[in-house]
């Protein structure tokens, strides 16, 4: 079974699972495919979340692909010299983009658990790149919609996806530069895309349009395998993603509050619901914006986060007939101590392995900067820092210290691939698009 936001690309993965291979080895064909037939936010340019359990659910994995701060940027890289936010920096242009990490990832992905040739994964989605791939309605207005953005922050350079005539649905999509890209990583593996002619490209895209990414930035680009999280709700085993995704850690929190009120005779989506869900979710993001942040750089205070009796205190002023007051409502304080933005894609193998991916550009076509003779979208990630405290991103969410930006850090992220079973069976493989509306 492999789900995914585009049929092509579902197709290749179904097709590889034909041939033999496994839950993983589809999900690395579907990223790719995704590159080329859903470039809103399919992505070679972008990076993302992986979460893997094994059929007889003893082999948990989760592998964090995230973007990362160049090695020049800086905590006021957004900011004029008084202080004030230059607005647009962080979302467009080349000065929006974070190292892309969505290459390593599937690199090492294969590397651990493949079991069809690396070659045999990408040739399919270099086949869509050359032969071209018909538009849906939604893609052609897209491409539309943002033809003058990709003119502005891509001079005098017409790329595959700027045409004289607007593009309408059913329309062939060629993209040759981007197919070229896709050769040298199916040749080269991860050094197609770090190293050589695709990493000078990307650099000399980064020079013209006012980007910091650097060739060493590329070359010292490393995915992290980390420990996944784990909770039991009612009687469901839940496997997410841990920080930097606030995914797993939120959802957690939100879960945790609200298994103390008895939300089945309470109705769907009634009044005090839908109250209650605002209410908890209030909190759960006031934590995020002060607590969560790139493990590698922010002490995450995880275990404070979930703990029984923090989240029982963060809702005693919780009025099940008013909303809290937003200056009641903050982070909370421990004794010493994150549409067609973004897509989500699930898969399961004939022996029950399983697979939850989401991979993004963040904006719908990232910085809307393409790479220059590799065809490809560039993210505009950098905007999931938080650019100055109190500041909202492009999504309205605001944050601190703990995701302020940092060379080689990794943005926070609302994505928040997920698995669930029951029973040590597996149920559901689940995750989507949406901002901060993910969680």
């Amino acid at each position: 079974m492999v789900v995914s936001a585009h049929p092509e690309a579902s197709r290749i993965g179904v097709e590889i699972l034909k041939k033999g291979g496994n839950a993983v080895d589809a999900a690395i064909a579907v990223q790719f495919a995704l590159a080329v037939v859903f470039p809103a936010a399919g992505n070679l340019g972008g990076g993302g979340f992986l979460v893997y359990r094994s059929a007889d659910g003893k082999n948990l994995q989760t592998i964090d692909f995230r973007e990362k701060a160049p090695a020049q940027a800086h905590e006021t890289m957004y900011q004029d010299a008084k202080g004030n936010i230059l607005t647009g920096l962080s979302v467009n242009g080349g000065l929006a983009s974070g190292t892309p990490g969505s290459v390593e990832g599937m690199w090492q992905v294969h590397q651990k658990l493949g079991t069809i040739t690396w070659k045999d994964l990408l040739q399919p989605a270099i086949e869509i790149a050359n032969k071209g791939v018909l538009l849906t309605e939604k893609e052609a207005e897209g491409l539309n919609r943002n033809k003058n953005a990709f003119k502005k922050y891509n001079p005098d350079y017409k790329s595959a996806f700027v045409r004289e005539q607007d593009w309408k649905k059913d329309d062939l999509l060629v993209q040759p530069e981007l197919g070229h890209t896709l050769e040298l990583i199916r040749d080269l593996g991860r050094d197609g895309f770090y190293r050589g002619e695709t990493a000078e490209k990307i650099v000399n895209t980064m020079r013209m349009t006012g980007g910091l990414i650097s060739y060493a930035d590329l070359l010292l680009y490393d995915a992290v395998w980390r420990q996944p999280m784990t909770m039991i709700y009612k009687n469901h085993t839940i496997i997410a993603m841990p920080p930097p995704s606030s995914g797993g850690v939120a959802m957690f929190q939100l879960l945790k509050i609200v298994e103390k009120y008895k939300l089945k005779a309470m109705g769907w989506q009634t009044p005090q619901t839908v109250h209650l869900l605002a209410e908890a979710e209030r909190r759960v993001y006031a934590d995020r914006a002060t607590h969560l942040g790139d493990p590698d750089f922010w002490e995450v205070p995880v275990e404070n986060l979930l703990n029984e009796k923090y989240l029982t205190k963060r809702m005693q002023n919780f009025d099940s007939l008013q909303a809290t007051p937003s200056a009641q409502i903050e982070a909370g304080i421990f004794a010493g101590a994150e549409s067609d933005q973004t897509t989500h894609f699930s898969v399961v193998d004939k022996k029950g392995n399983a697979v939850a991916v989401t991979t993004t550009l963040n904006g719908g076509y990232g910085s809307k900067v393409v790479v220059r003779g590799a065809g490809f979208f560039m993210n505009n990630e950098m905007d999931d820092f938080s650019i100055k405290p109190g500041v909202p991103n492009i999504y309205g969410v605001t944050g601190g210290k703990a995701n302020a930006v940092a060379p080689y850090k990794r943005m926070l992220s609302s994505m928040t691939p997920s698995i669930v079973e029951k029973n040590g069976r597996l149920l559901m493989v689940v995750g989507t698009p949406g901002g901060s509306t993910i969680i």
